[in-house]
């Protein structure tokens, strides 16, 4: 009989120090999965961060500080694989062999290429097309059964979960199915348009939080967060989008629940509540920026931890990787 061991799969794509919205929405909860379970695979996904134009030197960059920012929140090396996506070719081998099983018609309906094809001029290039292929690739290429994921990214969960099951059709059963885990955390949105999510790309400087900003840049953003005319603290998401947002950090940076949150901003005006919500996320991060600032003058450290992850990957990639080239007959 075949038991499928529990596998957990996530990427992060190397874009420098993360901000507050990938703290809350994703780095918190691998911290929590790799308590949970026993197998855990944490990939920085540079490959993946191809699709939009990078300058070498950048790239290399942001994979450290990524590497140091994800360390410094609380991933440990010894409970979970961290490694660097390209380090491990059985990705795009894989992710070849997936795509020719994939129809474009479907590639073409998933949001992020018609958003993101906008913003190059619908100009968009293969990689940005096929990209949820190599992630599919990226989740399968370890039998991963889970992935914790972020409601952007459901469909293309379900695009991996349908290029299993057609594969198993094809060539007999072999990749578990993945199972999406969902973050519980709601969206931060940009502290300068609540409509939007928080997004390091946002021309605004004051938008986003990182979590590496000195305190005195918390303050000036939360300062300057977009609220309303009410000056009582309430949550609404629809209708009272800034406030509500604010109460969202505030109850994700200390654990409280939305209802505990606004029990304590009674009596409380939006102005002065902004430097409660500024104070707790100073507290949150202040011991995370410091260990950043160390890890990042060690840069021997942080590429030594990716190549020791990625040697692990691979011996858990390379005989299932072997396996689905004897399935689809290269030897």
């Amino acid at each position: 009989m075949n038991v499928v061991m529990d596998r957990i799969f996530s990427g992060i794509q190397p874009t420098g120090t993360p901000h507050l919205g990938n703290y809350l929405g994703a780095i918190q909860n691998w911290v929590n999965l790799q308590e949970k379970y026993n197998s855990v695979l944490y990939s920085i996904m540079d490959l993946h961060s191809l699709t939009m134009p990078k300058e070498p030197a950048v790239l290399r960059q942001n994979v450290l500080d990524t590497t140091a920012a994800i360390l410094a929140c609380g991933i440990d090396p010894r409970k979970c694989f961290l490694f660097r996506q390209s380090l491990v070719p059985e990705h795009t081998e894989l992710a070849w062999i997936l795509g020719c099983l994939t129809n474009v018609p479907r590639l073409l309906r998933l949001p992020q290429w018609k958003m993101k094809c906008a913003s190059q001029n619908n100009d968009g290039n293969v990689g940005l097309l096929t990209y949820p292929v190599l992630q599919a690739a990226d989740i399968l290429l370890y039998k991963s059964t889970h992935v914790p994921v972020g409601e952007d990214q459901v469909l293309h969960l379900e695009l991996a979960q349908d290029i299993a099951q057609h594969f198993n059709k094809k060539y007999g059963e072999f990749f578990p199915v993945p199972k999406a885990i969902l973050s519980t955390t709601k969206k931060i949105k940009s502290l300068r348009d609540p409509t939007v999510k928080m997004s390091k790309s946002d021309p605004q400087k004051l938008a986003t939080i990182n979590i590496a900003d000195s305190p005195e840049e918390i303050v000036l953003k939360f300062r300057k967060a977009v609220t309303d005319f009410t000056s009582e603290v309430t949550y609404d998401p629809s209708s009272r989008p800034g406030v509500s947002n604010l109460v969202s950090i505030h109850a994700a940076v200390t654990g409280l629940s939305i209802e505990e949150v606004l029990h304590q901003a009674v009596g409380l005006d939006t102005a002065h509540y902004k430097m409660v919500v500024a104070e707790a996320v100073i507290q949150k991060f202040t011991p995370v920026r410091n260990e950043i600032k160390k890890l990042q003058e060690d840069k021997t450290y942080l590429i030594k931890i990716l190549e020791a992850g990625a040697e692990k990957a691979k011996e858990l990639a390379t005989p299932i990787y072997q396996e689905v080239r004897r399935l689809v007959g290269f030897q």
